[in-house]
């Protein structure tokens, strides 16, 4: 399938839940376990689930993916002929009561999109995945939403969809395939205070994955996502986590901070570059090299990190702000960032 809306790229800065939860439920092995163990019993025995095909479309409104993700797999049928599981991930801490709504009118999208490649009206399997920290009390028929007489029941739509409440889930029902577990786990706490104290729970089970490349590349996302979609911990308690269960945890997580700070640089860069042609060379410069701070600060030092960015924003000095970005690479501290700044005797904001 082609693209049905516009990617990340079209909007702006993505949002971290958004980003892992495509970059987990992406993967086909991932995809395949997740609908193994979440969907109903008696859905999963008509379906082969071992190579679900991962369509990239996405038929989510733009202005709503703040609040929502969504995937959609083609999955075939073990008697022949197949059907679309179609999952909507709602990243609000609190429930939608229009959410059977939304997702009829992304089912609808699904089979005109269909219908447009001269295919036949599959059935869907609708899905929404919530991780917010309020109960869900809102009701999973559509039909809920209508106040209407019996009479008038038969000539109405209405749909069930299935609620994959991760809240509801004991920790160790959600500890089925490795990365798997760890993703969900990350997305029940990510929102709750108590996140820090299920971090250790969380990274251990990469553990046996480390060795792996693809397991390193999942650390990296996951280690990513718990930075950067929360306040609730800071750098030192992943490092923390990180050093009970890897014995070179802090270089470990060194060396992902790092790379996230150049990764920030070069993508700022090449965005800033872009947005500043016309204004000039060394003002696109500027602003690459302000992304590329701005993402090493919150990496490095969550809030107290962003409070450096508006002093930062004012500086003007392209020299400064490379040595403030060499020092994210190496600082320990959020006072040896403010010292770079104030060694600079001369005036640097406009």
């Amino acid at each position: 399938m082609e693209n049905h809306q516009q990617g990340e790229e079209g909007n702006g800065v993505a949002n971290p839940h958004d980003k892992f939860f495509r970059e987990v439920l992406s993967r086909q092995e991932i995809a395949s376990s997740f609908l193994q163990h979440y969907l109903p019993a008696e859905v999963v025995q008509l379906l082969d689930v071992s190579a679900p095909e991962i369509c990239k479309d996405s038929f989510v409104d733009p202005e709503l993916r703040t609040h929502f993700s969504d995937l959609l797999y083609r999955v075939p049928f073990r008697a022949g002929g197949g059907m679309f599981v179609y999952i909507l991930f709602e990243h609000k801490s609190y429930p939608d009561r229009l959410v059977a709504f939304q997702m009829l009118r992304y089912m609808v999208r699904i089979w005109e999109h269909g219908l447009r490649q001269n295919e036949s009206i599959m059935p869907i399997m609708p899905v929404v995945v919530y991780h917010g920290t309020a109960r869900w009390s809102v009701g999973l028929n559509f039909s809920d939403l209508i106040t209407a007489p019996p009479a008038l029941k038969p000539f109405l739509p209405d749909y069930r969809y299935w609620l994959c409440d991760l809240s509801q889930y004991e920790d160790d029902e959600i500890k089925t395939e490795i990365m798997l577990g760890a993703a969900l786990l990350a997305m029940k706490y990510i929102m709750r205070s108590d996140l820090n104290e299920h971090l250790v729970d969380i990274i251990g089970l990469m553990h046996e994955l480390a060795l792996r490349e693809t397991g390193l590349e999942f650390l990296e996302t996951a280690l990513r996502y718990l930075s950067q979609a929360t306040n609730q911990v800071t750098e030192e308690q992943l490092r923390e986590a990180l050093e009970t269960v890897f014995p070179e945890g802090e270089t470990l997580m060194g060396t992902i901070a790092e790379k996230w700070v150049e990764q920030g640089l070069q993508q700022g860069l090449q965005q800033g570059l872009q947005q500043g042609l016309q204004a000039g060379e060394q003002k696109g410069e500027r602003k690459g090299l302000l992304e590329g701070i701005r993402l090493g600060l919150e990496i490095r030092f969550g809030v107290e990190g962003a409070k450096l960015l508006p002093k930062i924003y004012k500086i003007q000095d392209i020299t400064l702000l490379y040595t403030i970005l060499d020092a994210l690479r190496t600082a320990k501290q959020l006072d040896e960032i403010s010292a770079v700044m104030q060694s600079y005797d001369t005036p640097q904001e406009a």
